[in-house]
């Protein structure tokens, strides 16, 4: 498969008061963006999948009201384990899927809510999260972290998914 150029770019910034948006292009056609990021077997492959890290636990329930249950656990056993769950409010394949996210042990305020949408132009797709905290405090903590340095990899990861496809 020859994948079209694309700009393989992380960017990440502040939006109004409360919001993160992360975007990033992939040389595949959005139907397959889409699956790798809602099909237990693909998301395995690539979210969150670095530096010793693996997605032991990857539960998809991909409807409207459905939930998910992913569970991160490190090599290093001294490390401890990183559990995130939520409900998916909108499913609507292949263009937007919007979920809330909680972390078994939050690191930054409430829920957050997180609206993906997949937009595909001449075979390249810009996948474009946009993460809605509950405060301003809390997205700035977030923007403050290294969540950067876990979403490189894994977005490299999905790119090497995406070509396996």
């Amino acid at each position: 498969m020859t994948i079209p150029h694309h700009d393989k770019t992380l960017r990440i910034r502040a939006q109004g008061e409360r919001e993160l948006v992360i975007t990033r292009e992939f040389g595949a056609p959005r139907e397959l963006v889409f699956a790798a990021y809602t099909t237990p077997e693909l998301l395995v492959r690539w979210l969150g999948v670095w530096n010793g890290w693996k997605l032991d636990v990857c539960e998809v329930d991909l409807r409207e009201g459905g939930k998910y249950r992913w569970v991160w656990r490190n090599a290093d056993p001294s490390l401890p384990e990183m559990g995130m769950s939520g409900t998916y409010r909108e499913v609507s394949a292949p263009d937007r899927l919007v979920c809330t996210e909680l972390f078994d042990n939050p690191w930054y305020e409430g829920e957050a809510l997180s609206t993906v949408a997949f937009v595909e132009r001449d075979g390249v797709t810009t996948l474009t999260v946009t993460m809605r905290y509950v405060s301003q405090a809390a997205r700035d903590g977030v923007l403050a972290s290294d969540m950067e340095e876990g979403l490189r990899p894994g977005y490299d990861n999905l790119a090497e998914v995406l070509a396996t496809m």
